[in-house]
């Protein structure tokens, strides 16, 4: 009986341990409410609240989540789509994000953005930590840490967090306690929507000119000139690199330069894009073609870095190797009826909601034509589930129109 009374007790004593230590560890986690941390990093995790699956799966970095609006496609042609993609999210990354996704659904189409064939490493932890603590644990997650960890980074603080981030008990906040039981939503099926302008022309830096020169006919129009009185703060719209809030990290070897500000060259600066990602390239479409998936590649139409010839070359000739589709968006600017200075937030790395809303008419058209996806508006069971997503998604276009009103500028968005 004693025996039986001491297992009992130290059984409760381990679980009050372990139910503190892992309420410690939601408390420090970094809670991504667009303050210290910025809001990309609740991405990964607002997949796994989805209650259907989804017809076209979008897999990427930056260039897909913020240029591609799947409320649109299902307004405009009831197509079920999903982004599962995260700020400098690497190939390797997509890669398991797709193996991961489909432990859950099996999409007919999935689309690749080929911009992240040009990293060959791993870059920087706080990418690394925005897109794979919000995964759910399993051997896919544990595959995507090991091939994600720059120098430095130890697996045993993405097991337990609270080895990585105990030194914000310190520094708490009031976002720490609001979005403690749950973490702030911010995506739109993965689309991160914003509804601000900010053209090209007043970005700071040389823009449209490396399109004009490669693609000759899709911009018509000169964009103007730096403004005399641009500032630092101008050309920042430019600067893909998030505030780092774990500066004070010794990481090791430093990771290559993030920075997409780039002055438009004639030179062809393109390099190979290297085994890592081409390795893993291959076990995108492999997996794809294992589970009877349309694997389609696109290239979205940012404006820097600059997408060189011999870039596009290693993606046609993939492409063509393997009988993939290949949808180049440099080529459609005048088609898709892109304009710099309206359908940009940030001076033209990014769609703001207007140019998302043409990208994805495109697409969707696209889809519906070629790929024979299914128009699923007439499902009851669908229409209810994404009544409410539209109706969430209008009432953030309201919420941000309310501050740039108020601010001039969306701030917390």
């Amino acid at each position: 009986m004693k025996v039986l009374k001491n297992i009992l007790v130290y059984g409760l004593s381990a679980a009050a341990v372990i139910v503190s230590l892992a309420a410690l560890t939601r408390l420090v986690e970094p809670k991504y409410d667009g303050g210290e941390y910025p809001l990309e990093g609740n991405f990964t995790s607002e997949y796994y609240e989805e209650t259907l699956d989804h017809d076209v799966l979008m897999i990427g970095d930056c260039e897909v989540y913020e240029n591609f609006d799947p409320i649109y496609l299902w307004q405009n042609y009831g197509i079920t789509s999903y982004i599962r993609g995260n700020a400098q999210q690497l190939t390797w990354q997509s890669y398991y994000m797709l193996e991961d996704a489909l432990k859950y659904e099996k999409p007919k189409v999935v689309i690749y953005n080929v911009q992240a064939l040009t990293h060959k490493k791993p870059q920087r932890e706080e990418y690394n930590r925005m897109t794979l603590d919000g995964m759910k644990w399993s051997k896919t997650k544990w595959d995507a840490i090991q091939a994600s960890m720059c120098p430095g980074e130890k697996t045993i603080e993405y097991i337990f967090p609270l080895l990585r981030y105990h030194s914000r008990i310190t520094s708490l906040g009031e976002e720490d306690l609001t979005y403690y039981m749950e973490p702030r939503h911010v995506t739109c099926n993965g689309y991160y929507m914003r509804i601000d302008v900010l053209p090209a022309s007043q970005a700071g830096m040389e823009t449209t000119d490396w399109i004009k020169a490669s693609y000759p006919g899709e911009i018509e129009e000169t964009v103007e000139e730096t403004p005399e009185d641009g500032t630092e703060a101008d050309a920042e719209a430019w600067n893909d690199e998030i505030e780092d809030p774990w500066a004070d990290v010794d990481i090791g070897e430093e990771a290559e330069d993030l920075d997409r500000v780039q002055t438009y060259t004639t030179e062809d600066k393109g390099k190979p894009f290297g085994n890592l990602p081409m390795e893993y390239l291959d076990r995108i479409r492999k997996l794809c073609e294992e589970n009877e998936i349309r694997l389609i590649l696109i290239k979205a139409p940012s404006l820097s870095p600059q997408w060189y010839d011999s870039q596009e070359k290693q993606v046609v000739d993939y492409a063509e190797k393997y009988n993939l589709p290949y949808i180049n968006f440099y080529k459609l600017i005048s088609e898709t009826g892109i304009d710099y200075e309206t359908d940009t937030y940030d001076g033209g790395l990014h769609m703001n909601y207007s140019g998302a809303k043409k990208l994805s008419e495109w697409l969707g058209n696209e889809l519906k034509t070629k790929y024979e996806i299914r128009d699923h508006r007439v499902d009851k069971k669908y229409a209810e589930v994404y009544r409410e997503k539209v109706n969430w998604q209008q009432e953030l276009i309201k919420a941000q129109e309310a501050e740039l009103e108020l601010y001039g500028e969306v701030r917390n968005y």
